[in-house]
Order: C-alpha cells, then structure tokens, then sequence
C-alpha cells in the first residue's frame, strides 16, 4: 500500500516539493545562524554611502560613530527654534537651530552649532539637558580672535539622577588639517575644548574641526557625559 502510494507521479511531487522546502528551510536557518555569529564576532559593517547618494537625498545628513562601534548613517529629522518652531532654512537672526538627527533604530542625537545638547533612545544612557547663561564659543565661531576660549553649562543625564553638574570648558586651537568628506577637500581648524567637572574630580577632552572659512562645525569627536560613550559625527551635507 505504502509503495503504490510513493510510486504516484502526484505523490512524488508532493514528496519532492516537501524536501525542498525542509531544505530551504534549513538552508535560511544555517545562513541567519552564520549572520548573528560574524555580527557577534566581527560586529555589523561600517555604512557608506556614495557622494550622488548624499546629494540626492533631500535631508541633510551625517555618519556617526558610537565608542568603537560600526559607523551609521543619520538624517535630519527636524530643526526646531528654542521655542520649538519648526525651521526650514537656517538665518543669521535668531539662535541656532537644534537640529534633530534619527537612525534607523529610532536613536536620536540633537545638536546646535555642532554640539551634542541632547540624546534619545542610546542603549548605554542619554544626556537629558544642556543649558547655560552665555553663548555657547561653537556658535559665536572658534576661528575669531573675539571668541571666548572659556565657557560654563550645566548638564543633566540618565541613567541614574545625575542633575545640574556644571562643566567648565577650555578651547585650545591644536592645528590646521584638510579633511576628505563626502569626496571633497575640506580645510579645517582643530580645536580640543578640554572639560572639567569639580563635582566629580573628572576631566575629559572633546575634538571640534571647523570649516576655515565659516568657521561651522563640520566633524567632532564629543563625550555625551561622565561614563557615557564618546560620539563621532561628519556632517556629509549640512542644513540649509
């Protein structure tokens, strides 16, 4: 009985199609087993994306680094006013934008006049707010001999109840170098703001490149917080 029914052409094809799929299956299984070892191993590859990519996309946009972490690709999400307007182009008559930059994964980093001022959705934890009672040297333009060389804020992050820890910062010019972004060459001015917190007997060093000309920031290297990770942004293409 059994052998009449393997010897069908009907039978066969079902026995046949069956096989295929127990193989395929086991096939899509090895492959996703393979995928999360290498990600586990060597860890996810770095993105890049093509200059005409870059240009074509109508957002600005930037690559961000996270510790030694693979390199992602953020869009600018939104820019808002400090009263929370929308803006669509920047102007030279009111405060610099906050600039609300998103990840795939929903992670978001909001910068003004290239500082990180707060985070959303980190795994290791977020830098809730920045405020302070002066402009901040980044907006005022690192590359003019009238910019203050020092600057006071206060911080706030999570996790824990780390609240109002002032940072006092000090700008030192390092030196002129010429950056590859997106392709082009980009004269800069490097500038390390070193930060010292008393409260926590802490210091740390952030890396800021501007533009020569305008003086705009167009890479860094930035500590959110104390035991935080360090964050690596280069603006591919700027907003406005």
């Amino acid at each position: 009985m059994l052998k009449n029914i393997i010897r069908s052409p009907i039978s066969k094809l079902l026995l046949i199609s069956a096989t295929a799929l127990f193989v395929s299956g086991c096939s899509q299984k090895i492959n996703s087993i393979n995928d999360t070892v290498r990600v586990a191993v060597q860890g996810t590859a770095d993105i890049h994306k093509s200059a005409n990519t870059i240009a074509a996309l109508p957002y600005a946009s930037t690559y961000v680094r996270i510790d030694n972490q693979s390199q992602l690709f953020m869009v600018l999400a939104l820019a808002e006013s400090a009263t929370g307007e929308t803006i669509t182009t920047p102007s030279s008559k009111t405060s610099p934008p906050l600039l609300k930059w998103l990840a795939s994964d929903h992670g978001m980093l909001v910068t003004q006049s290239g500082r990180i001022v707060k985070t959303v959705n980190l795994a290791a934890g977020n830098l809730s707010t920045t405020t302070s009672k002066t402009v901040d040297p980044l907006t005022l333009g690192l590359h003019l001999a009238t910019t203050p060389t020092t600057w006071q804020r206060h911080i706030d992050w999570q996790p824990g109840y780390h609240n109002g820890y002032q940072l006092d910062s000090q700008f030192v010019f390092d030196q002129p170098e010429v950056l590859t972004i997106n392709g082009k060459s980009v004269p800069v001015l490097r500038f390390s703001e070193n930060v010292t917190i008393k409260q926590l007997d802490r210091h740390y060093s952030n890396t800021f490149w501007i533009e020569q000309r305008t003086g705009k920031v167009v890479k860094s290297q930035q500590y959110i917080a104390p035991d935080l990770p360090s964050v690596e942004m280069t603006i591919l293409k700027p907003f406005g």
